[in-house]
């Protein structure tokens, strides 16, 4: 509900359109259910970052260790975007805490819609950078072997957390602004139909949709460009476990932030797009499904690691030889379908040596003496 503000006064602008106090007969939510479902993200990512520390530091690869420091960074953002925004909305069910009181200024207000905004598109923005590192790596391997680095790929990663934080500080500049969204425990930008808070709302969904739609276009054609080296005369060579690995938890993340985030960006750019009123309800359903997302991230990496798989299932080999001799059919139908671009593939990859995780180049035998 809207409150006048008292003695005639404006209200203040993250109070403008829902002010509290509101009526919490009906609270969608619980203390117990929001500490629950912050603790479990809290834990996943805590836990995902000491594994992640770990193989940190005991790689050798190049191309293994930038990919960590992206994951790093991923994991990094979840567990921050949790902790800040987890306690304000726990502490809001615990005590119900009055904002208008608290936060007279709407400081505290603004500083909720920046993390929320912030935090949001982070994982999005990184699992689009992640796409364009593996991409460079399988299909540009001696180009990326003399240019990638842990230091340039945290580089990256400090790029794409600050444009995030652009992006969430423009409602503060007076691109959009932030408000008190029902049922009165988060601030979040306004999704209406005025000029200024539709050109945000779409910024923010069309970059979260982009982002997805370049990990979708870039990903898809890294596996397949990993699939026709595998399928290469020379492929036996080398092991290429790392970059299977590699590519699997990539996809897992692509698949698992398209799923959550999808339903609330698609939301937010029709509602704006067509006019229509706010659904409130919908707005936390898919947002609910969007902090999905920093909670599942870390089991991809967790669960999705050589050493897990080989224990749950102690014959599986993650080589050339074991995954195509599984399937003869599959193997000979790709290399028909293949075999006139297999050349090119397999000859830059022997000369940047990428795809063995050690960005080594291959070395070559010696031209016999000429009489």
């Amino acid at each position: 509900m809207n409150a006048s503000a008292e003695g005639g006064a404006p209200p203040p602008v993250c109070f403008s359109v829902n002010s509290p106090p509101f009526n919490y007969t009906h609270s969608i939510a619980s203390a117990y259910f929001s500490a629950t479902f912050s603790g479990l993200g809290l834990s996943s990512n805590l836990f995902a970052l000491v594994v992640l520390v770990k193989s940190y530091r005991r790689t050798q690869s190049r191309s293994r260790s930038s990919f960590l420091v992206f994951l790093l960074g991923l994991v990094l953002t979840d567990f921050m975007g949790l902790l800040v925004t987890g306690s304000i909305v726990v502490s809001f069910h615990v005590t119900h805490f009055n904002w208008r009181l608290l936060d007279p200024r709407c400081h505290f207000c603004n500083f909720m819609g920046v993390s929320m905004v912030f935090y949001g598109l982070c994982p999005l923005l990184l699992g689009a950078a992640m796409a364009v590192e593996r991409f460079v790596g399988i299909n540009r391997p001696f180009a990326r072997s003399a240019r990638v680095s842990k230091s340039r790929a945290w580089s990256m990663v400090v790029s794409v957390w600050v444009a995030a934080g652009c992006v969430g500080l423009l409602p503060l500049t007076g691109l959009g602004s932030y408000h008190m969204q029902m049922p009165g425990s988060w601030c979040f930008f306004l999704i209406g139909s005025r000029p200024l808070d539709m050109t945000f709302s779409l910024l923010f969904s069309l970059t979260g949709l982009t982002s997805l739609a370049v990990s979708f276009v870039l990903n898809t054609v890294s596996v397949v460009t990993l699939l026709r080296v595998c399928c290469g005369k020379e492929a036996g060579s080398r092991r290429r476990d790392h970059e299977v690995e590699m590519m699997v938890q990539l996809l897992g993340i692509m698949i698992i932030a398209s799923i959550c985030w999808c339903p609330l960006l698609v939301f937010i750019a029709e509602t704006v797009l067509s006019g229509s009123k706010l659904q409130v309800k919908y707005l936390l359903l898919w947002l609910r499904f969007a902090t999905w997302n920093q909670i599942l991230d870390p089991w991809v990496y967790i669960l999705f690691r050589r050493s897990v798989l080989k224990r749950v299932y102690p014959k599986l080999d993650l080589s050339r030889g074991s995954i195509m001799t599984l399937y003869p059919g599959f193997t000979a139908s790709l290399r028909r379908l293949t075999r006139s671009s297999l050349g090119g593939a397999a000859s830059k990859v022997d000369e940047g040596g990428a795809l063995d995780g050690t960005d080594r180049p291959t070395p070559r035998r010696p031209l016999p003496p000429t009489s």
